[in-house]
């Protein structure tokens, strides 16, 4: 009888040192999984960037827009927190994007940015926006000269954040 009572109590001590290693590798893996979820959010969707994919930006399928400036343009300043609180709000329904042209001049230079600050702006299916009024939200239409095809839509000069909302809702945003 003694020998059956050692039993029991061999299995538990193997036991309970195994359960302690799946439990610890269950938290690791669990955070791993947090931590990479985490990066993806602050990669294509991370507020600042050093260069635009634009192509990539489309692939997500959401409205787009880039805001053009620097960290020490005053109006830029102005539009910093609107574009951090738009940047967290729409997170899965619009991107938002700010590129720093003073620290990364290439990241500019496939768009048209005359002035600082220059936002533009991409519907869900990655086209140039086309707002019903582009006179009245102040939007300049960009057109090659060989097809007059639209390739880019601007707005140049700092936005409030009635405005941003504004164009956000006519692209579809809510």
């Amino acid at each position: 009888m003694n020998n059956k009572e050692k039993k029991p109590k061999s299995v538990i001590k193997i036991m309970v040192p195994m359960l302690i290693i799946v439990v610890i590798l269950g938290i690791f893996i669990l955070k791993s999984n947090q931590e990479k979820l985490m990066a993806d959010n602050t990669g294509d969707f991370a507020l600042e960037a050093t260069a635009i994919d634009l192509e990539q930006l489309k692939s997500y399928g959401l409205p787009i827009v880039i805001d053009f400036g620097a960290d020490s343009c005053i109006p830029c300043k102005e539009m910093a927190p609107v574009l951090k609180e738009f940047n967290k709000e729409m997170q899965g329904k619009a991107v938002v994007k700010f590129v720093d042209v003073w620290k990364n001049q290439s990241a500019a230079a496939d768009f048209p940015v005359q002035v600082i600050p220059t936002q533009f702006f991409f519907d869900k299916e990655g086209n140039p926006f086309v707002p019903r009024d582009a006179e009245a939200m102040q939007m300049m239409l960009y057109s090659t000269r060989d097809t007059n095809q639209h390739v880019y839509t601007a707005h140049q000069g700092g936005l409030t954040e009635e405005q941003l909302r504004a164009v956000l809702k006519e692209m579809g945003v809510e």
